[in-house]
């Protein structure tokens, strides 16, 4: 079983350049998959292009309401999503717990209704640099993971549509990346909560990590027991680097 790559391009990226980029992006699927976040805006010429192109990739968005419709101005649903053409989502990323008030009850939430609507749920979880050199990033990293999950119940739909992504806050875009040992040890912590809650089904839910991954580090962190892919922020602006992260990892 291959290897997950999640591209998260934030706030970046025009509509011209999510065209150039999709034009120059052409990985063609072996062991690993590819999956894009483009902005808002991007989102739709960006699942336009992959469906007419035919390219071998999933497009997704990089937030979610946990309300299908309603007074909610400025916010976007999982089924509107869905009807773009969206097959995933990722909730609960650090900027947005950091500057938009996401709590673990909000992502859990977000979550739900993502996988209700028929989108894979990418939750993410970790710590600051406060917590990490206070030595408690794996307890903090456990409640997370429980909260977050807390709505998400232990069928086979909603387990089967979900990720975990470990993206300690003290590495991403900081050019510091946590150690191959740390990642594996968080990690581990992770999967220990998911088959506590999920049983069997939970040794099969894909842990990324994310935090300043780039093709310099990727082989050995995904080498790492339960390090599944990565969510790639930065790295994954340019088709070469993100391209490069993939096809270096089809033979590890």
């Amino acid at each position: 079983m291959g290897y997950l790559f999640v591209g998260n391009w934030k706030m970046n990226m025009l509509c011209k350049d999510a065209k150039q980029f999709l034009a120059n992006f052409n990985y063609k699927k072996k062991n690993n998959e590819a999956w894009l976040a483009p902005t808002f805006t991007t989102l739709a010429s960006a699942i336009e292009l992959k469906n007419f192109n035919a390219l071998d990739i999933q497009i997704g968005a990089q937030n979610v309401h946990w309300e299908q419709d309603g007074a909610f101005t400025g916010e976007i649903s999982a089924l509107m999503l869905r009807e773009l053409g969206a097959s995933f989502v990722i909730v609960g990323h650090s900027d947005r717990r950091q500057n938009n008030a996401d709590t673990n009850n909000t992502v859990s939430k977000r979550a739900k209704a993502a996988i209700n609507a028929g989108l894979k749920a990418i939750v993410c979880v970790g710590e600051t640099k406060e917590e990490y050199e206070s030595g408690k990033s794996s307890e903090i990293v456990k409640q997370q993971v429980i909260e977050s999950l807390e709505q998400i119940d232990s069928s086979e739909t909603l387990s089967s549509n979900l990720i975990l992504a470990y993206e300690p806050i003290w590495a991403i875009g900081t050019g510091l990346a946590a150690t191959a040992e740390i990642a594996k040890n968080i990690h581990t912590v992770i999967r220990e909560v998911l088959v506590n809650k999920y049983s069997q089904s939970g040794k099969d839910i894909k842990i990324l990590y994310g935090g300043s991954t780039k093709p310099s580090n990727i082989v050995e962190l995904v080498k790492q027991d339960n390090i599944d892919g990565a969510l790639v922020g930065g790295a994954s602006l340019k088709p070469e680097s993100f391209l490069e992260m993939i096809k270096i990892t089809e033979e590890t």
